[in-house]
């Protein structure tokens, strides 16, 4: 049974914040206070750079460092900490697979495939890499529920792939992806794979060995860490051969005015001061997540969305999409010709904080026929009177607004 009060105890924002219901997970995660703490912990009791000092204090915070990479590795069951590079955020790390481990390969005769409900950051980067290489992208079609077409994926693998990048949750959706499955499509022609896990790292486990992707992201932000950091996992044979991308401070071995030789992987792509107070709150996250029961948590959150889509589901106008997705954990919608942004400043003001618009996912919107959509995303803190609020806020606003 999970305790949904005992877990809301932890966030200082719900004590400070009392008749705020908080339902914009899918943005971004409240901060428990053990991640606050230990931020201001670094910067206020043990302030010092990595690698650099021969100082214990320095020793300290590297030592706390290093130790968040292999708790990050073992949070996706990575087989090494040498294959964790810490980034700025799941963007930032696919932007580095982009033009680390990609650009070099590309050419008008390759694809590189991506789904129709990938967010723009995963999107994006290899849209612009196509153009700028004379590559094709290749998109595998969603289905009316919301659901990946596998045999879409399967017509879009070919010899010409020179990588599948794909989401494990869709953040507009809520759909959880067979990521082995369609590794498995992948892995049995060769073909590259690089998982988005920034929407599925906080309630699902990630277990990259078993799953056979070559990299995978997720951020921070996301998983109860602070703003500013995320996890690139990426194979050490992969990690290996991958050219520098920024060039500084840390990531080279040896620098002279004719040659430089770059340190191995993972130092060789975390060039410069890295974000230590970052690392240090996302060791934090995790170290929170893998003390919780995140099966629990899953059922629980799973079944307040069951429950907020039993509240709106009659309502007239209202359609929602992937209606039936029973391991999602949000609710996205549209109502009438009321636009979502309206919807969203209604219930702002009654203080139910909802996402409103395309949410970085426009082709997908595009592909349900809708211009943007009202997103009410959750997580193990919220509650059931919050999801009533939400209904009840909403039901109103149709009243007002015509819907």
């Amino acid at each position: 049974m999970w305790d949904v009060e005992s877990f809301r105890d932890h966030f200082p924002l719900f004590s400070a914040q009392p008749g705020l219901a908080y339902l914009d997970n899918a943005a971004t995660t409240q901060k428990p206070a053990a991640v606050i703490e230990a931020i201001a912990g670094y910067y206020s009791n043990g302030y010092a750079s990595v690698h650099r000092g021969t100082y214990a204090l320095a020793d300290a915070v590297t030592r706390t460092y290093e130790g968040v990479r292999k708790k990050a590795a073992q949070f996706i069951n990575a087989g090494s900490e040498k294959e964790i590079v810490f980034t700025s955020g799941a963007t930032g790390g696919i932007n580095l697979v982009a033009e680390a481990f990609l650009a070099d390969k590309l050419n008008s005769s390759r694809s590189i495939v991506v789904t129709a409900m990938e967010h723009h950051s995963n999107l994006l980067p290899w849209q612009a890499l196509a153009a700028r290489c004379g590559a094709y992208l290749r998109v595998v079609r969603v289905d009316p529920d919301g659901r990946l077409n596998l045999n879409s994926l399967a017509e879009c693998l070919d010899e010409h792939t020179a990588l599948l990048a794909v989401t494990h949750v869709s953040n507009v959706l809520g759909v959880v992806n067979p990521i082995k499955e369609i590794a498995a499509e992948a892995n049995g022609r060769n073909i590259p794979v690089l998982v988005d896990a920034a929407q599925g790292a906080m309630l699902h486990p990630i277990d990259v060995q078993d799953w056979r992707c070559d990299f995978l992201v997720f951020s921070g932000h996301k998983v109860f860490g602070p703003t500013g950091i995320g996890v690139l996992y990426g194979k050490k044979e992969r990690l290996e051969t991958m050219r520098p991308w920024q060039y500084g401070g840390e990531m080279v071995l040896e620098a002279t005015f004719a040659h430089s030789e770059y340190a191995p992987a993972p130092a060789r792509f975390e060039a410069g001061t890295p974000n230590i107070a970052g690392v240090t709150g996302l060791g934090a996250a995790i170290d929170f997540l893998t003390a919780t029961d995140r099966s629990a948590a899953l059922e629980y959150t799973t079944g307040l969305r069951r429950y907020a889509v039993g509240l709106l589901a009659d309502m007239p106008g209202i359609r929602i999409l992937a209606r039936d997705a029973a391991d999602s954990v949000i609710v996205s919608f549209a109502l009438n010709e009321i636009h979502p942004h309206d919807i969203a400043t209604f219930l702002g003001q009654d203080q139910v904080a909802i996402r409103a618009g395309h949410h970085c996912a426009q082709p997908l919107m595009d592909y349900f026929g809708l211009p943007g959509s009202t997103r009410v995303s959750l997580a193990p803190y919220n509650t059931k009177r919050e999801v009533e609020r939400m209904a009840e806020s909403l039901k109103e606003a149709r009243r007002l607004l015509g819907g």
